[in-house]
């Protein structure tokens, strides 16, 4: 059985087990993901690519280190398991930071280069926007006229 149909099978086996509920469906799936590497691997392998250039961007523009400067381990453990609604505040913020940076990698546009600087506008460029600016004939408006 391929990746694809094994996936599919997972995702029809969701959707009856949560009675066609796509929401719970969506939790079960990412559940089965912690247990079942195949199910994972076939989620993600369209996906690897981006992904993986997402994160090394991330760790060569300096994201990736934490508030007091120093890397932290892959491996480090958290003292005490954290509920799912904390995981999820923080799977979400990560997001957000994400979403809103500047430097953002675009998810499936990324080049794997690092982000580029804008070039300054030639002056040959802004000649001909003045001087388009300045062929438009300008009307006053209604507003204009009123004293």
């Amino acid at each position: 059985m391929s990746s694809r149909q094994y996936l599919e099978n997972r995702i029809r086996e969701a959707l009856k087990k949560s009675k066609g509920n796509k929401h719970l469906a969506r939790q079960q799936i990412i559940a089965w993901t912690y247990e079942d590497s195949k199910l994972l691997h076939a989620l993600t392998r369209p996906h690897l690519d981006g992904i993986i250039a997402y994160h090394i961007d991330r760790m060569l523009s300096g994201r990736a280190v934490d508030k007091t400067g120093t890397e932290a381990p892959a491996n480090a453990k958290k003292s005490a398991p954290a509920s799912k609604l904390q995981k999820g505040e923080d799977f979400g913020m990560e997001l957000l930071r994400a979403v809103v940076a500047r430097d953002a990698v675009v998810f499936g546009q990324d080049s794997g280069a690092g982000p580029s600087k804008r070039k300054q506008t030639s002056k040959q460029h802004v000649d001909a926007l003045m001087k388009m600016a300045s062929s438009v004939e300008t009307t006053k408006s209604k507003t204009d006229n009123k004293n």
